[in-house]
């Protein structure tokens, strides 16, 4: 039996919502594809918003045709173009090594604990880069530091940030797969010296949580993406210049994953072992990163004119 409160939440579902057989009309499926083009506050949604949600709405009439409500998908009829997303990094927001640096010395001095406490996640995001939910979720196990050479980070699990309502835990942060990864999947990402020993440095001083993370509040919860991005903004405004505040140099946090992957690429590290570190496919690592590949140009141009001059 259902109690009162969810009999009047599905009442009123059944009221505000189209029968089923609207949805085989071309007027109404185009206004729901107006509807999700737009936010909450009038204005356009961003294009990866509209995208994903014109993707849940076939997904849910491709459930109607299972179900033999209709015999094929009506908004494949619909000739609606959604709007193009930009996935290519631009090249201004990313730093170079120098920059960077300047920025993980800045963010210690943030706050009393909260800056000290995260310069070696940052770090791990600009070292060995990984994404913010990564690095959330990296435990001691995970990390194998030996006194000289290189380490290694063996990732396991992701902890991304969510509304309580759509995690099992009832937590806003949560233990899960890595994207883009099967279940129990690692990825492994070699480290260089230099982030090995900040990292040493920060379990010396900051321990370990009971569950074996590395990068946790003084009581033993996670970090929201509101607290990285007020270190990050603070630690810029004491880095850099006001012309470079105001810029889109490091913006973000996620920024300096950008700024590694990009390093690497620029380095001469083969693109399908910066995928294999990275976590992506080597078709979209290029297409992404396609406007940070700096220094090859001149190269290219050689190669043309030499090639004129035959």
């Amino acid at each position: 039996m259902l109690d009162d409160d969810k009999l009047v939440s599905l009442r009123w579902l059944e009221k505000a919502s189209l029968p089923m057989a609207d949805l085989a009309q071309a007027r109404v499926l185009r206004r729901g594809l107006d509807a999700i083009s737009i936010t909450f506050a009038g204005v356009d949604a961003a294009a990866n918003t509209i995208r994903r949600k014109r993707a849940v709405f076939h997904h849910l009439l491709e459930h109607a045709v299972e179900q033999e409500v209709f015999t094929k998908n009506p908004l494949d009829e619909i000739k609606w173009t959604p709007p193009k997303a930009v996935n290519v990094v631009d090249p201004r927001t990313v730093v170079n090594p120098t920059q960077a640096r300047q920025l993980l010395d800045a963010v210690p001095k943030v706050g009393r604990t909260r800056g000290p406490r995260l310069r070696a996640m940052f770090a791990c995001m600009y070292y060995a880069a990984l994404r913010p939910e990564e690095a959330a979720d990296l435990c001691e196990l995970n990390c194998s530091l030996p006194d000289a050479g290189w380490g290694l980070i063996t990732l396991e699990k992701a902890r991304p940030q969510a509304t309580k309502r759509w995690t099992n835990s009832g937590d806003t942060h949560e233990s899960r797969s890595l994207k883009h990864r099967a279940k129990k999947e690692t990825r492994e990402i070699p480290i260089p010296p230099v982030l090995m020993e900040i990292l040493k440095e920060h379990i010396k001083t900051y321990g370990t949580a009971a569950d074996g993370r590395l990068f946790r509040t003084s009581k033993e919860g996670t970090y929201s993406s509101s607290a990285h991005s007020y270190v990050w903004r603070e630690a810029r405004a004491l880095a850099f210049t006001q012309v470079q505040v105001e810029s889109p140099l490091a913006a973000r946090p996620y920024d300096l994953r950008h700024a590694a992957l990009s390093l690497w690429l620029n380095a001469g590290v083969p693109a399908p072992e910066v995928a294999l570190r990275e976590g992506n496919s080597v078709e979209v690592l290029h297409q992404t990163y396609a406007k940070c590949l700096d220094g090859q140009r001149a190269t290219i141009n050689n190669k043309i004119n030499g090639a004129l001059d035959e």
